[in-house]
């Protein structure tokens, strides 16, 4: 029994060996303008991100002139994963891919 098991891991072991790495892939010809437009995108949506923590904070300070506090930490919660996955979307795509 365990000489059988021995050889179905051997077995199994050698197919996955045979699976083609795509390795980090080539850019299609003319898609260039597709690679500048991500990039306006990944550069107006950073800015975003700033502006958004910039709002947050602009809140928490006006409203902790007027005694109101801790409302705020949902919109600083939210602005602050947004902020996270903006800057790990690349390696998002890469470990999905």
């Amino acid at each position: 029994m365990r000489d059988l098991a021995l050889y179905a891991a051997s077995r199994t072991h050698v197919y996955l060996a045979d699976v083609p790495n795509p390795g980090t892939g080539k850019q299609p010809p003319h898609t260039e303008g597709l690679t500048t437009i991500l990039q306006w995108v990944a550069w107006i949506v950073c800015g975003l991100c700033v502006a958004g923590l910039l709002f947050v904070a602009g809140r928490m300070a006006v409203m902790h002139n007027r005694g109101e506090g801790g409302q705020h930490m949902t919109g600083l919660a939210y602005v602050l994963g947004a902020c996270v996955i903006v800057g790990s979307a690349s390696a998002l795509v890469g470990a999905l891919v």
